[in-house]
This record gives structure tokens, sequence and C-alpha cells, in this order.
């Protein structure tokens, strides 16, 4: 559950103000089909993080424990500072392809403004800390509803309220909080292996030596 509540108030954060909430905005002004817009972004959210997901996990296995530690903890501080920088929704993107239908438009935009984008890396980043696939995915699945679902029906509403400079300052803080985390909140997995095995190499001997004793003291 921590990887599902992580990833589900990271990405959320992440989202406000990035490109896809402004591509959400663009959707529902153009096509006023809310519904659509909705199963469209969820669908093309999940299909795209699940494969950053999954490439997050093979990052996991190709990497060793202390490596890893490392790459993570300064992506995340790398993303820390990402996060000041503000987006902006590509005219490719905001046009869409209204042959397709609202649903159909909706996913195929999605799916390709999410490619690179801020939430698919940290998609891949959490899938690598957590090693937790289908809480990561549905983490950020959900994030992303949380943050561009509402925009769908109210729209520029939302972005009124919310202090934008205030949600990125507040995310950029949290990254540099993970990246510090992961960099210096634990060791590497072999450092743990080493007492024990130091230890069994010392009882080992003494065992040893008390089953020849009882053996020669024997009758």
């Amino acid at each position: 559950m921590e990887a599902f509540l992580i990833s589900t108030g990271i990405v959320a954060l992440a989202e406000m103000g990035d490109k896809t909430q402004l591509l959400s905005l663009v959707l529902a002004a153009r096509f006023r089909k809310p519904w659509p817009i909705a199963w469209g972004i969820l669908v093309a959210t999940l299909a795209n993080h699940a494969l950053a997901g999954g490439l997050g996990a093979w990052v996991t296995g190709l990497m060793g424990p202390t490596v890893l530690r490392w790459v993570l903890g300064v992506s995340f501080l790398v993303m820390s500072a990402w996060m000041l920088v503000p987006d902006k929704l590509d005219d490719y993107e905001a046009e869409g392809r209204s042959k397709f239908g609202v649903f159909g438009t909706t996913v195929i935009a999605f799916f390709l403004a999410e490619m690179g984008d801020k939430t698919q890396i940290v998609t891949v980043m959490l899938a690598a800390e957590y090693q937790s696939w289908l809480w990561v995915v549905a983490g950020t699945t959900l994030g992303m509803m949380l943050a561009n679902a509402p925009v769908v029906w109210f729209g520029e509403r939302i972005t009124r309220l919310v202090s934008l400079t205030w949600v990125h300052r507040i995310s950029a803080a949290v990254f540099v909080v993970l990246g510090l985390l992961v960099l210096f909140g634990r060791e590497a997995p072999e450092t743990h292996s080493k007492p024990h095995d130091a230890a069994v190499q010392m009882v080992a001997p003494s065992e040893s030596a008390s089953s020849a004793s009882t053996v020669s003291s024997a009758p």
C-alpha cells in the first residue's frame, strides 16, 4: 500500500499544471463530452503507465542494488528541479484527430502526450524503487485521474482555485525528500548479509569443536 499511496500522491501533485492537464482543458472545451474524454484518459494512462512500470521493473533486474540506489536517488533530485519548469502544450497535441471520435482522439492524444512526460518518468522510477508493478501503476493511474478528470467537468475553475506555483514547489520538495531517502535513508541489501555471514563462520567452528569434544569424551 505504501507504493500505491505514494504513487497516487506524487503523480496527482506532478500533474497540476502539466501539459496533459492542459490537454484535458483543450479536449473538454473542444468536444464538450466529459465521459468519453474521462474514459479515454483512463485507457491511455493505463496503457502508457503499464509500459513505464514494466520498464522500471526491468531496470531493477538489470542494475545491482547499489547502482540502482544512486541512479534513483539522483533521478529524484533531478525530477525535483524539473518540477519547477512550467509545461506548455504543443500545437500537434492540442489539435488531436477528431476523425477517431472523442474517445479515440483522447486515447491517442493522451498516450502521445505522456511519452517522455514527467509522470511517465516518475512511474518508471517508482516501479524501480518499490519493485511493485501493479500497485505503482494503479497509484499513478489514480493520481492522473484525480488531477485530470475534474478538469474535464469543471475546466479552468479548478486551476484557478489552486496556486500552481506552490503545487510545483511542494512537488519539488517531495522529490528532494524521496531522493535523499533513497540515497541516505537505507543501506544497500548486500551490506546486511556480511555481518550475518561472519557470525555464521564464527559459530560454525565452535559447533564443530564442541561436537569433536563430545565425541572424544564418549566411552
